[in-house]
């Protein structure tokens, strides 16, 4: 097939911190070397911003050093945390609030902002576009490209225009070449390039097995009378009793509050249902105070990477790098990755500059990064946090949250261990027949809702008429060996309603529901035999989340 072609000297991959950090990093530090840049940037949302999703709070270190003057260039960045707490619920009714002094310095928030990182996306496209990045959201790169030594060239974006059967209908419009001397990778947690270019180039040797947390996400519009701008609420405990995990809510701007749960994707009961026991965390009385008298207007989820430092796979390959949660940089320990994912991309746009203006064509491995991330501040904290959730999840909340609380408050990071996780995330799941089943109340449609009424408000969309991006390994393997064994946990951890059972002629059936997904990537890494595969759908398909 024929296919137009492009050539840039970078080709960035997802507009999210990471990949727009570097592309505002390369040209202020291009300009400064009097180097001449061609940047791009493909994006698969219909818009910058439209898959970004996080809680988010915001350490704004990585912000300061790329644009110091950022208050007055009018980003989104104006609530300050003003007031924090951090609970342990014992019930459905119950818990206790933790003194600060007894909780991990990590946790503390003080110097850090409530904002909406969709919004600080879209703003700091703006601030690339200003100084001389194309950005192309609405195109999903489909693979990299190799070239003859089988160094990474660039990206293939995926075909406009096919049927469900993959044949072109009217209007199809072949994938297009976008070719470049350096590409980086920041298509966000579980990147399905990223995967390819771990398994191929062996990035992950010598590391643990990245661990993964499913975190759900709502957006409310508060009762005037209960808004406290600048106020955060975390917690674990109830209702994840048989998992790992945590609460956030956050009082931002314009009356606006954020609520979500966070659930390790480690938990062993294939019964269990993120979603819904979101749900019933609204009920909590705790939460259901901030939340009563106000409305809901959005919805989401995305999965995030916490594995940390002893997760962290090599970032650099010939050619390319690999940044952000594409690799995995959150820390686990501060539950945030905005800083990290932006300081990444800094440091891969400050090795770039330096290999350009010596003349380096981008074939080699860029080992020059790998000195430059070791001596950074990135690495120093991942350093600092790399036992955090491998003593939870060894541990638990109580007696991992004790470890943790001596290493950091009494040690600063520097305990002489470090503790391991190998045990992959889609291995943890016991039989069915061995676990209890968890029965969830109905939906109260004012704190509590069904999974079709979220989706709606996550704005997802999908042509129907396209090729399915959710693959199976084996079509079968769902109903002969899934369903028997795990009563088919897809039906569960799928916060999207996308993956269900369906009694045909009294023969269950595995069906798939994609217009529904919301591109979280749970099922890529949860389902037990990954035999689940995604890849990225028509460009512009999938959610479009205002303000998350």
């Amino acid at each position: 097939m024929q296919r137009e072609s492009m050539e840039f000297d970078v080709v960035i991959v997802g507009a999210g911190p990471a990949g727009l950090a570097a592309a505002c990093r390369l040209m202020q530090q291009a300009a400064a070397a009097g180097l001449t840049l061609s940047v791009c940037v493909v994006e698969k949302g219909a818009e910058v911003g439209a898959h970004i999703l996080s809680g988010a709070l915001l350490e704004p270190r990585a912000l300061d050093e790329l644009f110091p003057d950022w208050r007055q260039r009018g980003a989104p960045v104006t609530t300050a945390v003003s007031e924090e707490r951090l609970y342990m619920l014992t019930s459905e009714q119950g818990g206790i609030e933790l003194p600060p002094a007894l909780v991990p310095t990590p946790l503390h928030n003080n110097g850090n902002y409530i904002i909406s990182l969709g919004n600080l996306c879209r703003w700091l496209a703006a601030q690339a576009e200003q100084l001389g990045v194309a950005i192309f959201p609405g195109f999903a790169a489909r693979s990299p490209l190799y070239d003859d030594q089988g160094a990474v060239c660039g990206i293939l974006t995926g075909d406009m225009g096919l049927a469900a059967d993959g044949s072109p209908k009217p209007g199809h419009v072949p994938g297009m070449e976008l070719r470049a001397r350096y590409t980086l990778f920041a298509e966000g947690c579980r990147g399905h390039i990223g995967k390819e270019l771990i398994a191929r180039f062996g990035l992950d040797q010598g590391r643990d097995p990245q661990h993964y947390a499913l975190g759900i996400k709502e957006l409310w519009r508060a009762a005037s009378h209960r808004h406290q701008p600048g106020l955060i609420l975390h917690g674990t405990g109830w209702p994840l009793a048989e998992a790992q995990g945590g609460f956030f809510l956050y009082h931002g701007d314009e009356d606006l509050l954020t609520v979500g749960l966070i659930v390790d994707l480690d938990y062993s009961n294939p019964y269990l249902d993120p979603f819904e026991e979101f749900q019933r965390l609204k009920q909590h009385p705790l939460l259901a105070h901030h939340l009563f008298e106000g409305k809901r207007l959005a919805f989401g989820a995305r999965t995030l990477a916490k594995g940390g430092l002893n997760s962290l796979p090599q970032m650099t390959m010939p050619g390319a790098l690999l940044l952000g949660c594409n690799a995995g940089t959150l820390n686990g320990a501060k539950l945030k990755g905005i800083h990290t994912a932006m300081k990444s991309g800094m440091l891969a746009a400050d090795t770039l500059v330096q290999s350009l203006a010596g003349g380096d064509t981008g074939a080699r491995r860029l080992t020059d990064f790998d000195a430059t991330f070791k001596d950074s501040w990135l690495h120093r904290e991942l350093y600092q946090s790399r036992n955090f959730t491998p003593a939870l999840h060894k541990f638990g909340p109580w007696l991992g949250g004790a470890f943790n609380y001596l290493n950091h408050n009494w040690l600063g990071g520097r305990l002489p261990l470090t503790l391991h996780d190998r045990t992959p995330d889609h291995a943890t799941l016991f039989p069915a027949a061995e676990c209890r089943k968890i029965h969830y109340p109905r939906p109260d449609g004012q704190l509590s809702f069904n999974r079709l009424s979220s989706v709606y408000l996550a704005n997802t969309g999908h042509i129907e008429d396209q090729p399915c991006h959710l693959q199976l390994g084996d079509p079968e393997l769902p109903i002969r060996d899934n369903l028997p064994r795990f009563d088919e946990p897809a039906q569960r951890y799928c916060p999207a309603g996308v993956y269900e059972i369906i009694d045909t002629d009294g023969s269950p059936r595995f069906q798939i529901n994609a217009a529904n997904c919301v591109h979280c990537k749970a099922c890529d890494i949860k389902d037990p035999a990954q035999n689940i595969r995604w890849t990225p759908p028509e460009g512009g398909s999938g959610p479009n989340y205002p303000n998350m």
